[in-house]
């Protein structure tokens, strides 16, 4: 998949390219099908809301769901990040945020570089997310809010929340959202399951709780320039991976054949991957 010049300029401007229905619903039926499994486990990877057992987040599924294991090498996917950096890119997170009916919480205004930069010593800001819906995501169950244009700002003055919700962010105050949004606006791309947004790493975005009926689960993949790999293991390597290894796409229809695919966490996560060190080998 190539993106058109238009495409690129868009977003080189507004900081993310949003794909309604880029995936079909076979497709997205092999994903969704296998979500429930991977909640039920009891794996370190599993991040829990910070009230009750609904899981929040699960990391790191592509080392053991052969499922989302084909997803990680998608060429839908892939090969646009790989267009845009111009070079090969390595999974520097995967992630499944389960922003469940009712009791999925908020994710507080944030740039992902922030984090990448301040926690694992990425060199540059060339690492995006790809967020893909496996349920419709529409204006009531927490969609994604993007300031369009943010990203250009570079990476802006942050503060580590620890104890805000379940998982720790670099969160932005609210007189610099406020200016931000006075700038450029905010936007809430919504769609079928399926949908797929590419966002730059410094573009400014956050989602508010689900208090509505609807489930609103997303896949949400990390992929780094490999020459811009991170240069700390602070964190664990379930969250910020440790493998440099570019990404090889398998076929358009991956998701729907049964292409062999390693799971090398398939066992269990290795110990040497649940605890940090100071500095990459």
């Amino acid at each position: 998949m190539k993106l058109t010049q238009a495409q690129l300029d868009q977003f080189d401007r507004e900081g993310y390219l949003f794909f309604p229905a880029h995936f079909s619903a076979p497709e997205v039926k092999v994903l969704v099908d296998e979500v429930p499994a991977l909640y039920a486990q009891r794996r370190p990877e599993n991040v829990r809301e910070k009230t009750g057992d609904v899981v929040r987040t699960n990391f790191a599924a592509h080392l053991y769901s052969a499922p989302f294991a084909r997803l990680a090498r998608h060429p839908r996917m892939v090969e646009p990040v790989r267009q845009l950096f111009g070079e090969p890119v390595y999974m520097h997170q995967f992630k499944i945020n389960g922003k469940q009916a009712f009791d999925g919480d908020l994710w507080q205004w944030h740039q992902d570089y922030g984090t990448w930069r301040n926690d694992d010593h990425m060199p540059e800001a060339r690492a995006m997310n790809v967020a893909i819906f496996l349920d419709e995501v529409n204006e009531f169950n927490g969609p994604l809010m993007f300031i369009p244009g943010s990203h250009k700002l570079g990476v802006l003055e942050a503060e580590h929340d620890t104890a805000t919700t379940s998982y720790p962010l670099w969160t932005i105050n609210n007189d610099t959202i406020r200016k931000l949004v006075e700038r450029g606006g905010i936007v809430a791309p919504k769609g079928p399951a399926g949908s797929m947004i590419l966002f730059h790493g410094c573009l400014v975005h956050a989602s508010t709780s689900n208090l509505s009926p609807w489930n609103r689960v997303s896949v949400y993949l990390s992929l780094c320039a490999v020459s811009n790999h991170i240069r700390r293991f602070k964190r664990p390597g379930y969250i910020a991976h440790r493998d440099f290894t570019p990404l090889e796409c398998l076929p358009d229809d991956c998701l729907l054949k049964d292409y062999e695919v390693p799971l090398p966490w398939k066992d269990g996560t290795p110990a040497e991957e649940l605890k940090g060190a100071l500095k990459a080998a």
